[in-house]
């Protein structure tokens, strides 16, 4: 059989009708295309794929489950070693993990295994017998602090070894960051929903509204009878740019946004939490959640939205998929451009911010690209003289998180770096006790998969710590 050099097309909403609904924009894959899919796979003998993956999945194995029809088997096989099948097949960023190792790649288009993991998660989800046995308890308590990726992952694998586990998560709704900062229209509510509820099948506890150092402190937990303590709280402190006119009203993190609109709903008629709609938006970044809140402000009713970022389209950051999404979508992409203020203007009919009033512009200035700095990308420097004005009514700050301080101020003898990141060995273990942690809140903001291969991580050691 002749070799098809591009992968199948993922079928989407037309980007005219998408723009205006939060529906999930990616379709998925039909039966058809899946096995069509499936079958370009070679199944190497090194299975270069699989190292490429934080959380080992067996994916020649799968791939092959699914070229016979056995839709169902090859879900199992994804799930034996991931928690979050079908979040994985929809937002890890494959084409810099298991695609990029991909031995069809060398030649062609590489196979394309994430959307195929996504096509036999649904799958499952849709004709799955729902059906989990639980494993025998062996005896055990652990402690999850955040109901993140990392969290959930180092849960189910404890779970599964007959830990009782019990994951404390902060918000009102289990999931983390999958359900306050990934948009409705990229990862749909109801599948992180489906996943944790997979989760709690298997005997796991997970208890909302519990603040961890606050709430409950970490050596509480240990009180409480948990024999270790697993740190996933995220990186939820947003970064700001530290420019004139950044208390402005009008001027969001791109964490305040997104949660906003993603978990508190605001995009409805009687929002309990509102947020500003319409109008014209500027977001500052170029990483993934820069294209989630400048698409989801189009959704919101923007007239107009800019992405503003200081490099070139070749060095964002976001994933290929995200940005042809967003240009597809009619977000302009003002590149090479660096803010250097917002600009207010104040309301004499409006008390309540008479200092810094609304946001009415934002100056910045363009950019050209020097020598490379320390990570190996060309260095972007300011052109004499080009200051501009952007005419915005909204700016959404999108340049990265750090981990909360919380834990750290509240728990004796966890070290954390300069960034504010919990210090963990090569098996996540903090320098704390029987306290391990991993995901965000000790790398900073990263992707979901490398927070899923951290929980892992640690629960194989929690494991070994405590089975011996």
């Amino acid at each position: 059989m002749a070799i098809i050099p591009k992968k199948h097309e993922m079928p989407t909403q037309d980007p005219k009708v998408r723009a205006h609904n939060f529906d999930e924009v990616a379709l998925g894959y039909t039966e058809e295309i899946a096995l069509a899919e499936a079958q370009r796979c070679l199944n190497c003998k090194n299975r270069p794929c699989v190292e490429g993956c934080p959380v080992n999945v067996q994916i020649p194995d799968f791939i092959a489950g699914m070229k016979e029809g056995d839709f169902e088997g090859a879900y199992q096989i994804i799930s034996k070693t991931s928690a979050l099948p079908a979040v994985c097949g929809r937002v890890c960023p494959q084409e810099t993990q298991c695609e990029s190792k991909c031995t069809l790649g060398i030649k062609f288009e590489p196979v394309g295994i994430g959307r195929l993991e996504r096509f036999a998660a649904d799958y499952h989800r849709k004709n799955g017998s729902g059906t989990v046995v639980k494993p025998e308890p062996n005896g055990h308590k652990v402690a999850i602090v955040g109901s993140g990726p990392s969290g959930l992952t180092c849960a189910g694998d404890l779970a599964r070894k007959g830990y009782k586990v019990t994951v404390f998560e902060a918000l009102h709704v289990p999931g983390g960051v999958l359900v306050y900062g990934i948009p409705e229209f990229r990862l749909p509510k109801a599948i992180v929903a489906n996943e944790t509820e997979g989760l709690k099948a298997l005997g796991v506890d997970i208890e909302t509204n519990v603040i961890i150092g606050k709430t409950l402190t970490v050596d509480e937990l240990f009180d409480m009878g948990y024999e270790a303590v697993f740190i996933g709280s995220g990186a939820g402190l947003p970064n700001f740019m530290n420019i004139p006119g950044e208390s402005c009203k009008g001027v969001y993190s791109a964490n305040e946004f997104l949660t906003r609109s993603n978990l508190m709903k605001a995009y409805k008629d009687d929002p309990v939490t509102p947020i500003m709609k319409g109008g014209r938006v500027a977001v500052v970044g170029g990483g993934n959640v820069a294209m989630d809140a400048a698409r989801t402000a189009l959704r919101l009713g923007a007239e107009k939205v800019y992405i503003v970022y200081r490099r070139s389209l070749e060095e964002l950051p976001a994933r290929k998929e995200e940005v042809e999404h967003a240009l597809e979508e009619g977000i302009d992409f003002r590149l090479l451009c660096n803010p250097l203020e917002i600009i207010g203007f104040n309301d004499p009919e409006d008390p309540r911010n008479p200092k810094n009033g609304f946001v009415k512009a934002m100056r910045c200035v363009k950019m050209e690209l020097g020598e490379p700095d320390v990570s190996g990308r060309r260095r972007p420097v300011e052109i004499p003289g080009s200051d501009f004005e952007l005419d915005v009514d909204t700016v959404i700050i999108a340049i990265g998180t750090s981990p909360n301080p919380l834990i750290k101020s509240t728990t004796e003898g966890l070290e954390v770096n300069r960034r504010g990141g919990i210090i963990v060995n090569e098996e996540g273990l903090t320098t704390r006790t029987n306290v391990y942690a991993g995901g965000d809140a000790v790398t900073g903001a990263a992707t979901v998969i490398s927070a899923m291969g951290a929980g892992k991580t640690a629960a194989a050691a929690i494991d070994k710590a405590l089975m011996g």
